[in-house]
Formats: structure tokens, C-alpha cells, sequence
């Protein structure tokens, strides 16, 4: 593994991390309900679902799942029926629009938002989708080691969290705004609607 190969990576990663998907709208969910506590404990429950399918990748495990049609059309309906699960909370949230203070992360509710965040993340097969297809480009069968496909497995995580963390802030520099209640209905309306549409893409896809 040299440094040019793993800048060339990196550049396709942060495009990768960059654009939206259903683990961006969990957090901005769990941060418009909870704070940045909320959304700090949602974004490490995905950080380790990121992980965890990051290691199956690279162990080869990965491979048995995606060529597993059993296996993969129940992890692919999990993730479909939980994202649209989450979708219709939010939704729900929206319609009500009874909301109290940000209700934190102690108890039951910090178990539920790293939970929201967990299995958001390892119920969604275009993530281990992407790690098949993606670190075989940079791996040299002859030449690179696990631990050399470990790395470059890890970096996704970890850089997808360091992305969760600039949205986090940014949500925390405008929470003032973001309690006034037209705005989050406004905003559970479109986090719902998101999510339920990423749930439909996934659920049309082959």
C-alpha cells in the first residue's frame, strides 16, 4: 500500500461520504430530538454498524453475504422495513407537532438513538455493496495484506464520522432556529420523507 494509492482512496471516499444518504438523515433526526448528545450517540451507533460491515468486507466475509441470495434479500428487507420505519416516526413527529425541550440521551432514549443509528447502518446492503466494489480497485491481491484492506475499510468509518461531526456542529450552531416549531415540523417532514424514499430506492433495487 503506497501513499499515491491511498490518496487516490481517499478521493473517492470523501465523494462517497460526501453525498446523502439514510445515515445522514438518522442523525439530523436524532440531533433535532435530542442535540448534539442525540445525534453524538446515533453517529456512533452507525460508526460501528460502518465498522463492523467494513470488517466483513475485508475478511472476505462480505463476499458470502452479497453471493448469498437468501442472506442478502433479508438483510436488504430488514434495512427497507427499518428505514421506512424511522421515516414514518419522523413523519408522525411532523403531523403531531408537539414538541417539549430536547429530551437528551439518558436511559432508554440514548440506548434507542445509538440503536436508530446501529442498525440504520448494518441493515443497509448498499454499504457492504460498496465496500465489495470499491476496495478491490485499490488491493493488489499479490502484494497487499488484510491488514492493508482492514485500512482502507476502516477509513470509510472513519471518515463518514468525521463528516457526521461537521453536521452535528453545524445543527448546534443554529439550534435556536432549529427549535421553533414550523421548522421542525418542516424539518421531520422532509428527514420522514427521506428516508422513505431511500427505503422505496432500496426495496426497487435488483
Amino acid at each position: 500500500m503506497t501513499w499515491s494509492v491511498y490518496g487516490s482512496y481517499l478521493a473517492v471516499v470523501v465523494l462517497v461520504v460526501l453525498a446523502p444518504g439514510p445515515d445522514t438523515m438518522v442523525v439530523l433526526k436524532n440531533s433535532l430530538a435530542g442535540g448534539f448528545r442525540g445525534g453524538l450517540v446515533a453517529s456512533s451507533g452507525i460508526l460501528i454498524g460502518n465498522l463492523l460491515q467494513g470488517s466483513a468486507a475485508a475478511l472476505g466475509l462480505g463476499a458470502v453475504i452479497a453471493h448469498s441470495q437468501p442472506l442478502f434479500l433479508t438483510l436488504k428487507w430488514l434495512g427497507v422495513a427499518y428505514l421506512c420505519y424511522l421515516g414514518v416516526q419522523a413523519l408522525r413527529g411532523a403531523w403531531k407537532g408537539d414538541y417539549q425541550a430536547m429530551d437528551g440521551t439518558s436511559g432508554a432514549r440514548g440506548f434507542r438513538r445509538f440503536r436508530e443509528g446501529f442498525l440504520s447502518n448494518i441493515t443497509n446492503p448498499k454499504v457492504l455493496i460498496l465496500y465489495l466494489s470499491v476496495l478491490p480497485q485499490f488491493l493488489d491481491p499479490a502484494v497487499t495484506t488484510t491488514w492493508d484492506a482492514l485500512l482502507l475499510a476502516y477509513t470509510v468509518g472513519v471518515l463518514g464520522f468525521a463528516w457526521l461531526m461537521v453536521l452535528l456542529f453545524f445543527v448546534h450552531r443554529v439550534r435556536v432556529w432549529l427549535r421553533r416549531r414550523r421548522v421542525r415540523r418542516t424539518l421531520d417532514a422532509v428527514t420522514g420523507g427521506a428516508l422513505l424514499g431511500f427505503g422505496a430506492l432500496l426495496a426497487a433495487e435488483a
